[in-house]
């Protein structure tokens, strides 16, 4: 195989985005097939892509075609898990859409399907090939940090107006996204906190508001508040209500801290470790020298989204290792189910978190809700400059 044949299945917002990027931008890759229920986007596929690239209405007809040897899905949230497993069934390679499913429950089922497989499987965690982070990684991994001691990541500039979340019938409900801001928007912050500190919270305790500032049923205002084994503690606040925002990434460790924010990286690194000048020092008031060392980082976002994409071709052609393997996608679910059960019970969770607890709840939410939706316009947005 010289060339991977992809299938999309969903050509709304980031299914445009991505059909664009396998017809010019990333080598080895081919679109040969366009999938979607509404016949509205299926016309747009007619009118703007290449002839030759078919267009199927189900997902069961695009699988069955032959003509596609790995599929991007860019369906809403809850469609993940079951349209990868179907796919990973007809020996397909298996690329999803961030986040990795609604709840742990489906996504662990998912992860099984692919385990079996001998399929590649990714997830769009396109943030994981932004130099940032890379280096905030490695410097984290390397020890230069020391022991962790604290995390806070302070995600405050998602913001979105009323008529974002009214341009689709699903968006911001129970039932057809799943979630908020923790679901939507944060997946690549939630992904990134445990990636690049490789460590999982024991337990979290969450306060979320529902509708606090647009006419939604979901959450868009978090605080929550997590405890790791090592004592460590972090805190994590987001919302989509505020402008402007603010994304800061602040690690304390034994040697200092680093914080991430406005792009740069910053090592506020101590001379002396801090438990070495505890120990020693005899002076009464007093800490330790400090050094402000600003990190180099590359200036480019390393690829984002086609760099992704080149990755899983490359993965597929030639067994280059994935940046974002599809099975790590539950780690950041994790976190955000916890935070919502958290939430909902009024009490701290534990982690691994009870996954038939957290889905008989969200059930409960989607039985239960008497929200009504404006008529949604049912538009495509336009993703460019979003994550």
């Amino acid at each position: 195989m010289n060339k991977v044949r992809f299938g999309i299945i969903g050509v709304g917002n980031m299914g445009r985005a991505h059909a664009f990027s396998l017809l010019n931008e990333v080598k080895g890759a081919e679109l040969t097939a366009v999938c979607d229920i509404s016949p509205e986007r299926l016309e747009w596929a007619a009118e703007q892509l290449p002839e030759q690239v078919l267009r199927f209405s189900t997902a069961e007809e695009l699988f069955a075609s032959g003509s596609i040897d790995a599929v991007m899905i860019a369906t809403p949230h809850y469609d993940h898990p079951p349209l990868a497993i179907e796919a990973l069934k007809h020996g397909l390679h298996v690329l999803i859409e961030k986040p990795a499913g609604v709840f742990t429950k489906a996504v662990q089922e998912m992860n099984d399907a692919a385990a079996q497989s001998d399929r590649k499987f990714g997830i769009m965690y396109n943030q994981r090939t932004n130099p940032l982070y890379k280096k905030l990684k490695e410097l984290i991994a390397s020890g230069e940090l020391g022991e962790i001691r604290r995390t806070n990541w302070i995600i405050t500039d998602w913001y979105r107006s009323q008529s974002y979340y009214n341009s689709g019938g699903w968006r911001a409900t129970w039932a057809g996204e799943g979630g908020g801001v923790l679901l939507n928007q944060d997946p690549h912050q939630l992904d990134l906190w445990q990636w690049t500190t490789g460590m999982m919270p024991k337990r979290v305790r969450a306060f979320c508001q529902f509708g606090k500032y647009r006419s939604i049923e979901v959450e868009d205002d978090v605080t929550a508040y997590v405890e790791y084994e090592n004592g460590a503690t972090g805190l994590f606040i987001t919302t989509t209500g505020e402008a402007p925002g603010t994304n800061r990434f602040e690690i304390t460790g034994d040697n200092g801290k680093i914080v991430v924010e406005d792009g740069s990286l910053t090592f506020w690194r101590l001379r002396t470790p801090e438990p070495e000048f505890n120990a020693t020092y005899t002076g009464g008031f007093g800490q330790p020298e400090c050094w402000k060392c600003e990190i180099p980082v590359d200036k480019s976002n390393g690829g984002s989204h086609q760099g992704i994409l080149r990755n899983f071709t490359n993965a597929i052609l030639n067994d280059e290792p994935l940046i974002a393997p599809g099975e790590e996608g539950i780690r950041g679910l994790t976190l955000s189910n916890a935070m919502y059960l958290s939430a909902w019970t009024d009490n701290w969770v534990e982690l691994p978190i009870d996954a038939d607890l957290f889905h008989e709840h969200l059930m409960e939410k989607v039985r239960n809700s008497t929200f009504k939706k404006e008529a949604s316009q049912g538009k495509a947005l336009d993703v460019s400059g979003t994550h």
